[in-house]
């Protein structure tokens, strides 16, 4: 197979790279070269900005491919350039979507490729949705060859997942554990989420690619273990090796007092219970599943993080702002009481 990534370094895209590349895939990554130190040797590199239309075009003017795939587009009018470069150039178009285009809140908590697309909360999810109708409208009047991948929560070792952090990365609420300060979970942290290790998403991405039945259609990759917020922070500070300190704030009142996309992220995301129907990609690629416990998948990636510095990246503004939340908290409770 021959394959053209637009990316391919990315936390989703990149152990999908180390695979194909395992499997001897001729792949290419179109990027800038600025993370491309790390890539596995084998791996053939198109360096540009995908924005430079008229570069990438001269570069890729005498290649063509079985599949392309764009890991970094978020706008329709980058599809539309897509579509310009690689209508004729490609037997199958891969665009990365997201599972937050999904219905918010939703009608029925199972989510499936049929639950309907809507999320007035976040326009980052509004814009995938329209993504994914232009790229419907190239395949239906075009026959452009497309495929539409909808990722939820997925990890690598170079972050801890969790729901409430700063614009720096997730490292500032490990530390907070680890100096045995408080953290914040948004709402009472008993609704139901789905985080998905990219080793595991790639075996499924990597089943749709050159996959005919894939053609035309969208389908989502996720684990299909359920956890609460609250077991999520507690594994955790269990492999920080550390007890949790909990403090439940609604996600109205973190949107409501901070600067961060928190009515995005958290309303229009990650404050909704979401359990996967998983059957499309298990019938498009019968040998998917997800094996990565998230138990085991953040042992593995505390245990890295804590062993290269690089990933440890603080952020005292988002600190301080959590300890003025909690104390606004207390602050109130105390006052009602009297």
């Amino acid at each position: 197979m021959k394959a053209l990534f637009i990316g391919g370094t990315g936390t989703i895209s990149s152990a999908i790279t180390q695979q194909l590349i395992n499997q001897g895939c001729e792949l290419y990554l179109l990027n800038r070269g600025s993370r491309n130190d790390e890539l596995p040797a084998g791996v053939k590199t198109l360096i540009a900005d995908i924005q430079d239309e008229d570069k990438v075009a001269k570069l890729i003017q005498d290649l063509e491919f079985d599949v392309v795939a764009d890991f970094i587009a978020f706008v329709p009018e980058q599809l539309e350039r897509d579509y310009r470069l690689f209508n004729g150039k490609t037997k199958q178009f891969i665009f990365i979507s997201s599972a937050s285009a999904y219905q918010t809140p939703l009608s029925d908590y199972r989510i499936t490729e049929g639950t309907p697309l809507s999320n007035p909360l976040w326009e980052y999810s509004r814009n995938k949705i329209a993504c994914e109708e232009y790229l419907m409208k190239q395949y239906r009047e075009q026959g452009f060859p497309i495929t539409i991948v909808r990722p939820s929560h997925t990890y690598d070792e170079r972050s801890i997942p969790l729901g409430v952090h700063g614009s720096k990365g997730t490292w500032q609420v490990a530390k907070r554990m680890l100096e045995n300060k408080p953290v914040i979970i948004h709402g009472d942290g008993t609704s139901l989420w789905t985080m998905t290790h990219n080793r595991d998403f790639a075996k499924g991405f990597i089943g749709l690619m050159g996959n005919i039945h894939a053609i035309g259609e969208s389908v989502h990759i996720t684990s299909d273990e359920s956890v609460t917020w609250n077991q999520i922070y507690e594994i955790i500070a269990s492999n920080l090796g550390v007890k949790l300190q909990a403090v439940h704030v609604s996600s109205e009142f973190l949107a409501a007092c901070s600067t961060e996309d928190y009515r995005g992220g958290l309303l229009g995301d990650k404050a909704n219970t979401v359990v996967f129907d998983n059957s499309k990609i298990k019938r498009l690629v019968p040998e998917f599943t997800a094996t990565i416990r998230l138990d085991q998948g953040i042992k593995e990636t505390v245990d890295h993080i804590l062993t290269h510095p690089e990933y440890q990246t603080e952020d005292p503004e988002f600190d301080a702002w959590c300890d003025k939340v909690i104390q606004a908290l207390e602050a109130a409770a105390d006052a009602i009481k009297g």
